[in-house]
């Protein structure tokens, strides 16, 4: 099993970030100024008191009200239109430099095909100047309708956006740069802003990205321990690691440092939400990878998350259909009993009676639930209950000592005076 063991982290595998560019981006992360309502902030859905993710099942975005489980889904005018289709991913070494894709379908990934560093759901249009996938990534939230955006009419970005996704960002590049102790920080930080004018979005992925990268890198676990001097795992967790890395097989997916391969597998997850849709698909299902790729044969395949402090951002699964570490990993023993077995209570789903019409509706769609069940890439395997526990333990053994205290985590306050969630 040693050698099947991933190598050490450390800080020289992360991309260099700029202390005072990681202190603009902090404030930006949870600043509403970037939102087109401004009543919602990058952080209110990758909190540092929820482990960098939301606690809920799919999130609730702009129109919502609150933070965490207790956000509840707003009211009036304002009240959400629709869920965030997935899971809010968490923010963990997504700093690293091996990481070459970003969200479930891994539809941002790096890629010189429009020769600005990224393939992405922006295309051509992405500007050049992106430090890393994550500055790119920090871009996305904010022109999206039901995350960030806003609905259009309701304001000049959510506007913006429904004429081409670039029309959008030299508005929040504004908004930003007006504001002046936005600007005379990134006067100070930025060798190539002079003055406010020169402000971009660029500059503010960029901000946005040396925070995430540097406040969010996490190699102080027990098992980092483990691995740098043999400091003995706990007995459940050895045990746990023994069957990872040997008979149950997690490592042929969750390999290497971030245990992760970065691929894209079928689970067989529960259906549920208004689904990932694409333009011309009327049906609220989500098909994962073949939403990026076009390919039939990435059908309702996706990313292998990374594990590192994964006991700290339940719940679990591209749309968050498991609650605990317990029931997703026994999930993947055999993904279609405990599929059949699943219940609608089992997700958390703050209560938005307006929406009820489309939570479930995908379940009754008996050949779409053939065609998911079909999709499957991993088999059956038999653990005792106390097999599913110890590794269960492995995964905690994951978690940094430092995981719920990050060096910067939350201002208590942002240059625009907004309220900080």
């Amino acid at each position: 099993m040693a050698s099947d063991l991933p190598p050490l982290l450390s800080s020289e595998q992360f991309h260099p970030t700029d202390p005072q560019k990681a202190r603009i981006g902090q404030l930006l992360f949870y600043d509403k100024i970037l939102s087109g309502n401004k009543n919602i902030s990058c952080g209110t859905c990758h909190h540092h008191d929820l482990g960098g993710a939301d606690g809920l099942s799919l999130g609730i975005g702009e129109g919502g009200v609150g933070v965490g489980p207790k956000r509840t889904a707003g009211t009036g005018d304002a009240r959400i239109r629709k869920r965030i289709p997935r899971n809010a991913p968490a923010l963990w070494n997504i700093g690293h430099k091996s990481i070459r894709n970003i969200f479930h379908d891994g539809r941002l990934s790096v890629s010189d095909i429009y020769g600005n560093g990224f393939n992405s759901p922006a295309e051509e249009w992405l500007p050049a100047g992106l430090d890393n996938i994550t500055a790119a990534q920090a871009l996305f939230p904010l022109t999206a309708q039901f995350e960030m955006a806003g609905n259009p009419k309701e304001n000049q970005i959510a506007g913006a956006v429904h004429d081409r996704i670039d029309a959008a960002w030299p508005i929040i590049a504004k908004r930003v740069r007006v504001i002046p102790e936005y600007a005379e920080m990134f006067e100070a930080v930025f060798d190539d802003v002079s003055n406010a004018q020169d402000v971009t979005i660029v500059h503010i992925g960029n901000a946005l990205a040396a925070f995430i990268n540097s406040d969010w890198q996490s190699f102080d676990s027990p098992f980092d321990a483990y691995l740098t001097d043999q400091t003995p795992l706990p007995q459940d967790a050895a045990e746990g690691m023994k069957l990872f890395y040997g008979t149950a097989n997690c490592a042929s997916c969750h390999a290497g440092p971030l245990f992760t391969d970065q691929e894209f597998h079928a689970l067989a997850l529960p259906a549920f939400g208004p689904g990932r849709t694409r333009r011309f698909d009327p049906m609220p299902r989500d098909v994962g990878r073949m939403g990026e790729s076009d390919a039939l044969e990435d059908a309702y395949r996706f990313r292998t998350p990374p594990l590192r402090n994964v006991a700290l951002t339940a719940p679990y699964g591209h749309n968050g259909a498991f609650a605990t570490l317990k029931s997703v990993i026994k999930h993947h023993t055999d993904p279609l009993k405990t599929k059949s077995t699943w219940t609608r209570d089992m997700a958390n789903l703050p209560n938005a009676p307006w929406l009820e019409a489309i939570d479930f509706t995908i379940q009754s769609d008996t050949r779409e639930m053939i065609r998911q069940a079909r999709a499957l890439d991993i088999k059956p395997i038999d653990l005792t209950d106390a097999e599913i526990s110890d590794i269960e333990a492995f995964l905690h053994s994951l978690t940094g000592a430092s995981g719920n205290t990050r060096p910067m985590g939350r201002p208590d306050t942002v240059p625009s005076g907004l309220p900080v969630d």
